[in-house]
């Protein structure tokens, strides 16, 4: 059995459409392999309106641990230096250079802090 959540991230669509359109919020792997490889018109003109310019999912990657989440990007994030879970101290990631100020940014996924170093 596969989440709606999961059904999304593989067919490359918000959580919000799944739900929009009915996806279950269960489904065996067979009926998503029937709903990928027969899609209804609602996603055939969802994947033929991407540009490919702003992804839909974006995968999280702690630089300390390698602890990885697929969340969807916002606007606001900037272009991070580092991503680090909010538990670990910043110590454990490498310094900045000395002609770069470093800040942090709170509320990436579900557990992240954004390093931006500018």
């Amino acid at each position: 059995m596969i989440s709606r959540r999961e059904a999304a991230l593989r067919l490359d669509i918000s959580l919000e459409m799944a739900k929009r359109h009915d996806i279950p919020s269960r489904m065996t792997e067979s009926e998503f392999a029937e709903l990928s490889n027969d899609p209804p018109a609602w996603l055939v003109q969802s994947r033929a309106n991407r540009t490919g310019k702003k992804p839909v999912w974006v995968q999280l990657t702690c630089d300390v641990c390698g602890f990885t989440e697929s969340t969807r990007p916002k606007k606001w994030w900037p272009d991070f230096t580092y991503l680090s879970c909010d538990h670990h101290p910043a110590s454990d990631l490498p310094d900045p250079l000395p002609s770069l100020h470093r800040r942090e940014v709170d509320g990436i996924g579900s557990r992240f802090i954004g390093i931006v170093d500018e």
